[in-house]
């Protein structure tokens, strides 16, 4: 049998070392990737069920929905501004029943000016409501306000 040296010993040691050592560097690499694998289908997760989410609250049915749909049907509409935040407060107030209401946007880009429209309808202040009969409130109206004069009432949710 052939006797194994000292040297050969610590060579063959040191062979089994730097093998030990590239294992754990290539476990290390690998562990890391997983878990960069991990965190990214996580993220990607969250941003799908964020869209989805929202999404879906968009295309809910609107608390106002048929006071929104009786108004326009009745002739009511609203000349606005995109930057008035009277008619941003009025926009809230519809939430998802909105998209029902007849808007005439007044501001030009840049909010500089107003749209010939408006200025033939000689709209002074945002918002400006308009109703069938020609008559105008100016200002944040309340809903129910607005469906009475428009007829509405009764397309008021029941509360």
């Amino acid at each position: 049998m052939k006797e194994v040296t000292k040297q050969e010993l610590e060579k063959k040691t040191k062979k089994e070392r730097q093998t030990e050592k590239k294992q754990k560097k290539q476990k290390t690499k690998s562990f890391k990737l997983i878990k960069k694998l991990i965190v990214f289908t996580i993220i990607i997760a969250i941003i799908g069920v964020l869209g989805y989410l929202y999404i879906n609250s968009k295309n809910k049915p609107g608390e106002y929905d048929n006071l929104a749909q009786c108004l326009t049907q009745n002739g009511t509409k609203m000349f606005g501004a995109y930057w008035c935040p009277h008619c941003l407060n009025q926009k809230k107030e519809f939430g998802n029943s909105w998209k029902y209401i007849k808007y005439i946007e007044c501001s030009l880009p840049g909010g500089q000016g107003q749209t010939q429209e408006c200025n033939d309808e000689k709209i002074e202040s945002y918002p400006t409501w308009e109703f069938k009969d020609g008559a105008r409130l100016t200002g944040e109206i309340p809903l129910t306000q607005l469906a009475e004069k428009s007829n509405c009432a009764n397309a008021l949710p029941q509360k």
